[in-house]
């Protein structure tokens, strides 16, 4: 089984949000069996939180489950359980360095570096638009897809 793990600020905005559309994919492809997901977040205001109502209703639209998906915070011990950590800013992929104590790991990515963007997936809290990190995410999520598959073989 392959652990993916995304982390944002909050874990109410993008991070479940990826989390809701990676499981959406890996249902499409028919690897539910083969690959978890989770996510969390660097902060801790919002543990035991369901969504932001703007990620819910953006899920909703696409008609991706939201079921599950309650605010948690990254722990230490996460890094051994992930095969992949996937930031959505800079700011979190720091962050994760410094919970986790493993500085610079290749297993720590920020999402969209996986695509040809090349940035940070922006916040819908403070931006308050959700279709936009809705596109990138999907996008960052089918480029992971893509770099599992490679890497662990899957077809």
């Amino acid at each position: 089984m392959i652990h993916v793990l995304f982390v944002c600020l909050g874990n109410i905005c993008r991070s479940p949000m990826a989390e809701g559309v990676f499981r959406n994919v890996l249902k499409q492809e028919n690897l539910s069996s083969r690959v978890s997901v989770d996510s969390a977040a660097t902060s801790s205001w919002h543990i035991g939180s369901p969504p932001h109502k703007g990620t819910l209703s953006i899920l909703k639209k696409y008609n991706i489950s939201a079921e599950g998906l309650v605010g948690r915070q990254l722990t230490k011990e996460d890094f051994e359980k992930f095969d992949y950590i996937i930031g959505m800013d800079e700011s979190n992929v720091k962050n994760i360095f410094e919970i986790t104590g493993k500085p610079q790991q290749p297993k720590i990515i920020r999402l969209l570096d996986l695509t040809d963007h090349n940035k940070d997936v922006p916040d819908p809290y403070y931006t308050g638009d959700f279709e936009e990190t809705y596109q990138l995410v999907t996008e960052g999520c089918q480029a992971l897809l893509e770099k599992i598959l490679k890497e662990h073989r899957l077809t």
